[in-house]
């Protein structure tokens, strides 16, 4: 029997949801389903996609300035450059959002520091580029660990990365703790001729899974099912399946048919259906 729940309650106390909660539960019985770990899972997927967006968007902007210091449109960031061995790279991208904070293009708050270092030009086969959180948060939920991307092209027309999470940790606004880790593939699919605009780019993620385990050691492993679809100008991964799997939670996320909206759905294998919204 197929139930749905929108925007679950299960989840609404933490910072994994941007708008109001519904209380309603539909599932049977006894067979009360608990998405924590799935809004965790999804928090730290947008996360890490918000967060090399920022990188893309740092290093891009000031490739073609001999500035070491500015404020790219569209982010509400300070950002010092340095190439600490006196040569081009590697270069150091410090992305300053303060102590106090300050909102972004998407109203959404960020605080702390990103830093990111790029070892040479990230479309070049070889190049690496490092985030690193330090005292970093998204909307009040705390993130650290480091973000690795790696170029990894072998055909000049499909640039490729691999994206490796190392010592991933996410702590939402009640204290709940969640650590992660993961590796990805990411394929470049438009936008490659215009290498110094972000806007039209689309990424597909092919292949690769992620684990997150909450405090309580409950953990969720999420693989790549279908290729998802992320565009630079979505916040959120527009289309595309992930496979769950756990000690209690069985079961595919879909984030749709492409639209770049905050909407996904949980579905568990015995067939009750959860619709959620970061």
């Amino acid at each position: 029997m197929k139930k749905t729940v929108i925007l679950l309650s299960t989840i609404c106390a933490t910072a994994f949801l941007y708008i109001s909660c519904s209380s309603d539960n539909h599932d049977e019985p006894g067979n009360s389903t608990n998405l924590t770990n799935v809004g965790a899972s999804i928090f730290v997927d947008t996360s890490n996609e918000m967060d090399l967006n920022t990188g893309l968007l740092i290093t891009t902007a000031t490739s073609t300035t001999a500035k070491t210091a500015e404020t790219p449109a569209g982010l509400c960031a300070t950002v010092t450059i340095s190439t600490p061995n006196g040569e081009e790279y590697p270069k150091v991208f410090l992305a300053d959002f303060g102590t106090a904070g300050c909102k972004d293009i998407n109203n959404l708050t960020r605080k702390g520091q990103l830093k990111v270092t790029l070892t040479g030009p990230i479309m070049e086969t070889g190049s690496k580029m490092t985030i690193e959180r330090i005292d970093y948060s998204i909307n009040y939920t705390k993130l650290e660990g480091t973000i690795e991307y790696t170029n990894t092209t072998t055909v000049a027309t499909t640039p490729q990365w691999t994206r490796k999470v190392i010592n991933g940790k996410l702590t939402d606004i009640q204290g709940g703790v969640y650590i992660n880790s993961g590796f990805y593939t990411t394929k470049q699919i438009a936008g490659v001729d215009t290498p110094l605009v972000l806007s039209d780019n689309v990424y597909e993620i092919t292949e690769g899974s992620h684990k997150v385990t909450s405090a309580n050691g409950e953990s969720i492993t999420l693989t790549i099912k279908e290729p998802l679809t992320k565009k630079y100008s979505c916040l959120f991964i527009s289309k595309g399946q992930l496979k769950v799997q756990g000690e209690i939670l069985n079961g595919v996320i879909d984030y749709g048919n492409n639209d770049c909206d905050a909407i996904y759905t949980y579905t568990q294998e015995n067939g009750a259906s959860y619709q959620l919204s970061m």
